[in-house]
């Protein structure tokens, strides 16, 4: 099947499974949303919106951010993965809205990835979310399940990106982020995933990529007992149930 092809399939099918997908992050605006997602880099969803109101309740503003010092952030956040880099970067990227946005978050492309803490998913997510501009923003989940799907076989989740942008139409690249995020969740895990009951890995998919998966997850769950083993036999100790 042609990629164009199975791109069509694969949107109609995210389409019948997420036809409204919501917004993942809870925010009030534009600057709130752009914290939440330099907040969740290498952090769950879940766990961001557990940080955000106490944050946003001190700090919720460009203005308000920008008063803050950059431990009192880091206090707040400190639940969240890298909260060192991550406070220093959101008080950065509030003074800088301050002396060049005027206080406003760009709907610019590149005014935003001049930002601190601010990459080009991050950028793309506020151009989408927060402005509604067409804009595709690719993680190393979206890219592992292009790469499933045989849509793209890029390195990186900015060719990726470039690889998505072609396949699908302009004015459907914001919604199928998020239904591609939500399908990730509940469809398609990083780990342990058979290929073969997807509801779209089943068809799209390679036997070769399906074969290759499928040994791995062999491979992992050998080395699972394995590891807890040796933790017996170095500790004296049981490894506890999971």
């Amino acid at each position: 099947m042609k990629r164009a092809d199975k791109a069509v399939r694969i949107q109609q099918t995210l389409e019948t499974l997420y036809p409204r997908p919501p917004i993942p992050l809870d925010h009030a605006d534009a600057f709130q949303l752009l914290v939440a997602v330099v907040l969740s880099a290498q952090t769950t969803d879940k766990k961001v919106n557990e940080v955000t109101p106490a944050l946003f309740a001190v700090a919720g503003t460009p203005e308000a951010m920008a008063d803050r010092e950059i431990n009192e952030v880091q206090t707040l956040i400190r639940q969240i993965g890298l909260a060192p880099q991550k406070a220093k970067a959101l008080v950065g990227l509030a003074r800088r809205l301050l002396e060049e946005h005027r206080g406003e978050v760009p709907a610019d492309f590149e005014a935003l990835i001049q930002l601190p803490g601010v990459g080009r998913k991050t950028a793309n997510v506020v151009m989408a979310q927060a402005f509604g501009e067409p804009a595709f923003p690719v993680d190393t989940h979206i890219q592992r399940l292009a790469g499933r799907w045989g849509l793209s076989l890029a390195r990186t989740p900015d060719q990726t990106e470039t690889d998505l942008k072609k396949v699908f139409p302009r004015d459907a690249w914001a919604k199928l982020h998020l239904q591609i995020i939500y399908f990730g969740r509940e469809h398609c895990p990083a780990l342990y995933h058979d290929l073969t009951g997807c509801p779209i890995c089943s068809w799209a998919s390679t036997k070769k990529r399906a074969a290759e998966e499928a040994q791995r997850n062999a491979e992992l769950r050998q080395r699972g007992p394995a590891r807890g083993r040796a933790r017996t036999e170095r500790t004296g100790r049981k490894r506890p149930p999971a």
